[in-house]
């Protein structure tokens, strides 16, 4: 029973010796003798009982890696304190294994002075414009050493540029004086074009009221010599059909007639008149003669 136990114990011992199941995403390096043997993929897998070993365990998903804060000097002897984040990936087992006995103090180690490197050859203002740069600049410092070691660098990214507080302080009032600057700017520029838009309505307002002007005298002239050549055509008309009812029989007694009327009724008005004194010719025949006169004044016309 005993040896039963001790078989059953030492075959357990050997399975679990034997048998590795590699998670997805993972790589075990296994060493046989203390040599390099070969590389564990996802799934199961076989060992030599006490002849291979696994010596490493590596991680392939994207890792991120907090670069710790540092002072650097830019161009222009400005001290920075700067930090930033590192993404990295495990592409080969046995370089990440053996390339260096800890790449992630390697690559952490190289980022820090790659990125003094880069910011000293900027000054201060441009550090804060070209982010983009400076991380495209350590990224590929970094990943050019970093093929040893079976590590790819996939990006890096500053989270925080801070400037000494004296920089800080001078850096806001040159901000201020900026947005002040502008704004004085924009208040002019606001007046010059309230002064053109006032002087470009007065402008039109004068041409349309001087337009009108013009417009309105035309059509009063125009109204005018209208009632006039209406007036002209109705006096010709009744003239014509005065010479016409004239030609016609009993016209000529008629137009006698209308002229006595006419007399008559001048005289009568005056002597109506309480200031008027009224001569009466000595002769009452200069009347008819008045009368005959306008009618052959009436022939004649004809």
């Amino acid at each position: 029973m005993e040896i039963a136990i001790v078989i059953l114990i030492i075959a357990a011992l050997f399975i679990s010796r034997s048998v590795k199941v590699v998670p997805q995403q993972h790589a075990w390096v296994i060493e046989r003798l203390g040599k390099y043997h070969g590389t564990l993929t996802p799934g199961l897998n076989i060992l030599v009982p006490f002849i291979d070993r696994v010596a490493y365990k590596h991680v392939l998903k994207e890792i991120p890696l907090d670069i710790a804060s540092q002072v650097c000097i830019t161009r222009d002897n400005t001290q920075l304190q700067v930090d930033g984040i590192l993404y990295f990936q495990v592409t080969d087992a046995m370089r990440a294994s053996y390339g260096s006995s800890n790449y992630i103090v390697a690559i952490s180690q190289l980022a820090q002075t790659s990125l003094r490197s880069v910011i000293g050859k900027l000054e201060l203002d441009k550090t804060f414009e070209e982010r983009d740069i400076i991380n495209a600049q350590v990224v590929a410092a970094i990943d050019e050493a970093a093929l040893n070691w079976g590590v790819k660098v996939l990006r890096y990214e500053i989270k925080d540029l801070t400037p000494p507080k004296e920089i800080l302080h001078a850096m806001q009032a040159q901000i201020t004086a900026e947005r002040e600057k502008r704004a004085l700017i924009a208040a002019s520029e606001g007046r010059r074009q309230e002064q053109i838009n006032i002087a470009t309505g007065e402008r039109e307002a004068f041409i349309a009221r001087s337009e009108g002007e013009k417009q309105a005298v035309i059509n009063k002239a125009q109204g005018e010599a209208a009632s006039i050549t209406a007036v002209a055509d109705a006096t010709a008309a009744a003239i014509e059909r005065i010479a016409a009812a004239i030609r016609q029989p009993g016209g000529e007694q008629a137009v006698q007639l209308k002229v006595a009327e006419r007399a008559v009724d001048a005289y009568s008005k005056v002597a109506s008149e309480a200031t008027t004194t009224l001569i009466i010719p000595s002769n009452m025949t200069e009347v008819s003669t008045l009368i005959a006169s306008a009618m052959k004044m009436v022939q004649g016309g004809k």
